[in-house]
């Protein structure tokens, strides 16, 4: 991110409420931008985007993706220069729960997110966030690029890889024009960070089962998934952003995810925790059955390196020892918008 071409943009930014998009809010903010944000309420209590007071500063707007007259109206009063989609039903188990709410959300919500930017001719750069998860995941054991077929085997997974089909098809039918906004789409790992309290997520089902002092369930220890601090997925997005905004950068698919070596399994995830954590944690394995997952996934990162001079700061080591300075500051009294900011500063530090 370079902080000076942020400074007055204005930005409406969807799923602000939600993990990643109270951390992206933040980091705006710091910047100078004019956010306007656009969620359903949080999702969980406790939440980043109350503990860290993220809506104090932008026009927030609480209303649902899958109206498309609300989103046309946001769009408008906002009136955007940049525009980043990151509003989803993010957990792979709850799909399995609703497929009809999550097809709705991801494939739809992304559809209405478009249409209105057809009528918005302020709009300069789009950033559509999908998933790894997108790719038809074949269980090999090298990346995928970014010219890989789409896929997805469960209603999450499948949502995305139709979320950039119908990100090509937009753009292809009403983004050509030399005064069109520039519209990409963006797919990074199995981001972690503090602040993150989803259900069905490893790192809060751990934080959680450690903080209670009772050993958490893992559930597929052997799975390998590309692993990355949220700030290096989120600095990604910004620098796309960016190069979309000066005509560096082409307006398709980019991969951001983490150095391969830092594609882990879960069961390391859990034992480094574990030991940065300390205080009699444990883990143990979850014997019932559970919906199918994928065992292996990585992400070839290669284009966003060479074209964009992207890469990733933060080794996934790091990472963890970052993840227990957060929660533990959290349980020790510390603001959770001091410690973002310490964070931040960190990473920008870390160029």
């Amino acid at each position: 991110m370079t902080p000076d071409l942020w400074r007055g943009r204005r930005v409406f930014l969807t799923g602000h409420t939600g993990f990643k998009g109270a951390w992206l809010t933040h980091w705006l903010k710091r910047a100078g931008a004019t956010v306007t944000g656009f969620a359903l309420n949080p999702p969980t209590k406790p939440n980043l985007y109350e503990e860290a007071t993220i809506g104090a500063g932008i026009e927030s707007v609480i209303a649902d993706i899958r109206d498309l007259a609300a989103v046309e109206r946001a769009m408008t009063a906002a009136n955007p220069e940049v525009v980043l989609h990151l509003a989803a039903q993010p957990i792979v188990r709850a799909s399995y729960d609703d497929p009809v709410g999550t097809y709705s959300t991801n494939v739809m919500g992304t559809v209405h997110l478009l249409d209105a930017v057809r009528r918005c001719p302020a709009v300069r750069v789009v950033v559509v966030v999908t998933s790894d998860k997108c790719y038809e995941n074949r269980e090999w054991l090298w990346p995928y690029r970014e010219n890989e077929p789409m896929g997805g085997k469960d209603p999450y997974s499948n949502s995305k890889a139709c979320a950039e089909l119908v990100t090509a098809a937009y753009r292809s039918s009403f983004f050509q024009s030399g005064n069109a906004p520039r519209v990409a789409t963006a797919r990074a790992g199995n981001i972690v960070g503090g602040g993150d309290w989803a259900q069905d997520r490893l790192v809060p089902d751990l934080i959680r089962a450690f903080s209670s002092g009772s050993p958490a369930q893992i559930r597929n220890p052997a799975a390998i998934r590309p692993w990355q601090f949220v700030l290096d997925a989120l600095n990604g997005y910004l620098v796309l952003a960016e190069a979309l905004w000066s005509g560096t950068a082409e307006a398709g698919a980019w991969n951001f995810g983490p150095n391969e070596g830092d594609a882990h399994s879960v069961e390391w995830i859990a034992d480094r925790l574990l030991g940065a954590w300390g205080n009699d944690a444990a883990w143990t394995r979850d014997s019932e059955a559970h919906v199918p997952e994928a065992v292996t996934l990585k992400l070839d990162s290669t284009r966003s390196r060479a074209l964009l001079g992207w890469r990733p700061r933060v080794p996934l080591e790091t990472a963890v020892d970052w993840l227990v300075e957060f929660y533990g500051g959290l349980l020790g009294g510390s603001s959770a918008a001091a410690l973002m900011d310490q964070q931040i500063e960190r990473f920008e530090g870390s160029q």
